[in-house]
């Protein structure tokens, strides 16, 4: 690869689901590309595909048309340069946080190293955890478990992060605490993020760009470009250009 080549490309991915009472075209064909260590937020109505889309990209739901690339090479199966984060968090109950956090590795080598144990503890005190490796995830908040299954995802070190609504549950004290903390980790790994959200303001303060998908089915209607520096800070959310980005992106959304 050169540093011109995406890292993740998409060409007409469409879906359509015929196993219900009657077809539904999930998604028209959609086209974009992701460069390395770019930060795409995904908005648009509910029901409109990004979801959809989100499983599409990480491998988990086939495509009726179109194809992709990631990372120079054809791509349609799972891939462990590519983390998922649901926004379920999907821990083992009887597994504790560490337990959790080693999931993917131990699946993956079919053990757990030293080392693995070492950077996985590591990883939980940089997510504000060092005191909850041994707790359970019942004993802990809705926000420290998105924490642990952010965690988790990055022990695989993922090129491409895919992010499906992962804080739309939480309350909002808590998100904007752990949007920053995204930020930091973003800032710190330079990973690709592709993320779906609901919030225009969310998509706004971590975004390089944001695109926006129409109703269903879904097509993309608008990629439009964040040009507020980095590092991002909350109080950017109260200037005027923020102002108008947010407007632009609400503007998209209004006529999908």
């Amino acid at each position: 690869m050169t540093e011109t080549t995406p890292l993740f490309v998409a060409e007409g991915i469409s879906k359509r689901f015929a196993d219900g009472p009657r077809p539904i075209q999930a998604l028209q064909p959609v086209s974009f590309r992701l460069a390395e260590g770019e930060f795409v937020c995904l908005v648009g109505p509910s029901g409109s595909g990004k979801s959809t889309l989100l499983r599409i990209m990480g491998g988990l739901v086939p495509a009726d048309g179109g194809a992709m690339w990631f990372a120079g090479a054809p791509h349609n199966a799972p891939d462990t340069q590519i983390g998922f984060v649901f926004q379920k968090t999907n821990l083992m109950p009887w597994r504790t946080v560490l337990q959790n956090t080693l999931l993917p590795t131990e699946i993956q080598q079919k053990k757990v190293t030293k080392g693995d144990q070492q950077r996985a503890v590591a990883l939980l005190d940089t997510m504000g955890l060092a005191d909850f490796e041994h707790a359970y995830p019942r004993q802990l908040s809705g926000g420290m478990n998105q924490r642990v299954v952010l965690a988790r995802a990055l022990m695989q070190q993922p090129r491409l992060l895919l992010m499906d609504e992962p804080f739309g549950q939480l309350d909002a004290l808590t998100r904007e605490r752990l949007n920053l903390e995204l930020l930091r980790l973003f800032a710190e790994q330079r990973f690709t993020v592709f993320m779906v959200t609901h919030s225009i303001t969310e998509a706004v303060l971590l975004a390089d760009r944001v695109f926006v998908l129409s109703e269903r089915p879904g097509r993309l209607i608008a990629q439009i470009a964040v040009p507020l520096p980095r590092p991002r800070r909350l109080d950017m959310i109260n200037t005027a250009t923020f102002g108008e980005i947010a407007m632009q992106v609400r503007a998209n959304i209004g006529e999908a």
